[in-house]
């Protein structure tokens, strides 16, 4: 992919406000379990980088996917993998149905704001019993004269605490679990929504995640994106841009990780000399930095193929999975060398470690990935008769 003047310009503007504006705060967040998200999505919005690709007329810059892309590829750059997780849900997972499918009254109603980083958005399809199966959600959506009445749980949402509504995947009908399915935005002050404590997790420590209740939530059924029971097929949508943004944000994070790694090497003496000049430890730096560049190529040409209008299923799901997996195995080898140093919490490769581990199961699992491109090259076994 050839990048043009403007490409490079948004990227010094999203790595210069990375480096202003988060890097700075990353550790006071990352402890207090939470960022403000409303101050650093205004700030954001106010530079445009919350719609690059959304449409003109609702706030956004009107640009291609590859424009996007360029911010998405420095957000991975931020010192923790919580908050550019924070911003990918507002931009490339809570509100690309909305642009796409949703009412000019939903546009101007919640993807304005968003964009304009007034409000906060939140994607609510996974529950406890079904993650990456999103066939298998059980919350309800009932119509009752002009509204629908929701009821049921979300889990592991992300923003939910700052959220100010939410992008929510339920049933509305009793038909087949592909065909059942609406996508409502639901505004998150609405009578009925509670939440469950912060959920302690391994990484991500400053991305506020919880479980969502919904008891007998009353929206308006204008509140419906696109049409009734088609909510499968345009979360399926939305998946995509989410797996390229996870791929592309973590060019960026691992990219950080190799450079932060050969300078620890370099000044590390050991036997006499820089730990970098160890051809072991120089090689396998040299494979990592390989594999990240191919991982880079494949990530472009979806892109590519996505603003084409392409159906980029497989190779998205490729990037996504091999996106997760290389992430592990570049954050375990760079810490490696970092050695005790590497094992201490407040380390940045071991937050990269422990942070980086979620690429491999949000946004669906490597084995959701591996069965999506199996169905896709049709390897799948043969069902019987």
């Amino acid at each position: 992919m050839r990048f043009t003047e403007e490409h490079e310009a948004l990227r010094r503007t999203t790595r210069q406000f990375v480096e202003n504006n988060i890097n700075p705060h990353v550790d006071t967040w990352e402890e207090a379990g939470r960022f403000p998200a409303h101050d650093l999505f205004k700030k954001m919005g106010d530079l445009g980088l919350l719609g690059v690709h959304k449409p003109v007329e609702f706030g956004g810059s009107g640009l291609d996917y590859s424009y996007n892309m360029v911010v998405v590829e420095e957000l991975g750059r931020i010192a923790c993998g919580g908050i550019p997780m924070a911003i990918g849900v507002q931009t490339d997972m809570a509100t690309p149905a909305i642009a796409r499918f949703g009412s000019d009254y939903l546009k101007d109603k919640f993807l304005r704001p968003a964009i304009a980083g007034e409000m906060v958005a939140a994607i609510a399809v996974s529950e406890v019993h079904a993650g990456s199966d999103v066939a298998a959600i059980k919350t309800k959506a009932v119509k009752d004269g002009d509204d629908y009445v929701i009821n049921g749980s979300k889990m592991w949402i992300t923003n939910s605490l700052q959220a100010d509504f939410f992008c929510l995947l339920a049933n509305t009908s009793d038909d087949g679990p592909y065909n059942n399915k609406s996508l409502i935005v639901v505004p998150s002050k609405t009578p009925g929504i509670s939440f469950s404590k912060p959920i302690d997790k391994l990484g991500q420590r400053s991305s506020d995640t919880a479980q969502v209740f919904f008891d007998d939530v009353r929206v308006p059924q204008a509140n419906l994106i696109g049409t009734e029971g088609m909510g499968f097929m345009m979360q399926m949508l939305q998946f995509q841009e989410e797996r390229i943004f996870c791929a592309a944000s973590a060019l960026g994070g691992m990219t950080k990780c190799v450079e932060l790694t050969v300078d620890y090497a370099r000044s590390r003496m050991i036997y006499g000399k820089p730990l970098l000049d160890q051809q072991v430890v120089h090689f396998r730096l040299a494979e990592l930095m390989t594999e990240i560049e191919a991982l880079r190529g494949l990530t472009h040409s979806v892109c590519e193929q996505h603003i084409a209008g392409e159906n980029v299923t497989m190779l998205a799901s490729m990037a996504k999975l091999k996106a997760g997996r290389l992430m592990r195995e570049v954050t375990d080898s760079c810490l490696q060398y970092w050695g005790g140093q590497g094992f201490t919490w407040d380390n940045p490769i071991a937050r990269a470690y422990r942070d980086g581990r979620l690429g491999s199961i949000g946004g669906g699992a490597d084995e959701v990935m591996l069965g999506i491109i199996c169905k896709t090259m049709g390897t799948l076994p043969t069902k019987k008769r």
